[in-house]
């Protein structure tokens, strides 16, 4: 496994792969990788025959106080679990490397970023396309495999290479929860003992929304008021939203109908975090 950190040594990779007739997976990530992003890499090495991992903590989709500082980073323990997944190489650019000086280039979407993280994070999805963009860019992969945890961004990725005409297959794959059904994530690390006891809230009242859903629940304002009223139980939990929207274009919907995507997010403590649900109706 090749660890490099600019953008030509990936592109002459790759374009080495490309000339064997070699297929590309990508996995795009901020490092400090879980079991979910190990499911990815795993998926990844199934379907392609090289897989390239990104590890860059993306300045521009964080807002200001968010946690672009004390966001975790461990290179060593990531490169160490990619090598005994078979990931073949890892691109780990510097900030300078990714945003050259007069970097002034943006790709924003308008629809689909305007709830949920959209709502309560206004910059977050414009940092996000304009990263994976250039990561596309830059790997040219034939398919890119994201999580469902993250399930507007992985909406959001699929318009965005749709509406851009990118030739990449982008791959969903399923959430990854820990054994209690928390659902994996670089962020439970901050976490202390009794807030990691009080974060079990957001995958029980996920759990209760299905129960819901599958008993007959078809108004979003019946699931989410017994959703709401389940995680404000929690004296830890703050809810920033717990909203019901089409899978399609994530906008917020009075019925339960077609493929419909629930997600909440929740403060507990100082730590935002995320989960949520697909009903197919």
């Amino acid at each position: 496994m090749k660890i490099v950190s600019t953008i030509n040594e990936v592109r002459a990779q790759v374009k080495e792969w490309k000339k064997q007739g070699l297929s590309v997976g990508f996995v795009p990530t901020m490092g400090y990788l879980h079991e979910g992003h190990a499911s990815l890499m795993k998926r990844a090495k199934g379907e392609c025959d090289k897989v390239v991992v990104s590890i860059f903590v993306n300045p521009m989709q964080f807002g200001v106080n968010e946690d672009l500082d004390s966001y975790p980073r461990d290179l060593q323990a990531d490169s160490k679990l990619c090598d005994s997944l078979g990931v073949d190489l890892i691109f780990h650019p510097e900030v300078e490397e990714m945003y050259e000086n007069g970097f002034c280039s943006f790709v924003d979407m308008n629809g689909l970023t305007k709830e949920l993280c959209g709502k309560s994070r206004p910059i977050h999805f414009r940092g996000v396309c304009t990263v994976v963009s250039k990561l596309f860019n830059i790997v040219t992969p034939d398919k890119a495999f994201f999580g469902q945890k993250d399930a507007q961004q992985l909406a959001v990725i699929r318009r965005m290479v749709k509406d851009l005409n990118m030739d990449i297959e982008i791959v969903g794959c399923p959430i990854i929860r820990e054994e209690d059904g928390l659902a994996k994530s670089s962020r439970n690390t901050y976490l202390n003992e009794e807030e990691r006891k009080a974060a079990l809230v957001l995958s029980q009242t996920i759990r209760l929304g299905e129960q819901l859903v599958k008993a007959g629940v078809r108004e979003s304002e019946e699931l989410l008021k017994v959703m709401k009223e389940n995680l404000e139980k929690e004296p830890l939990a703050k809810i920033d939203y717990v909203e019901a929207v089409s899978m399609d274009t994530i906008e917020k919907i009075e019925k339960l109908e077609g493929s419909v995507l629930v997600a909440m997010a929740v403060y507990i403590g100082k730590t935002r975090l995320i989960d949520n649900f697909i009903a197919e109706v």
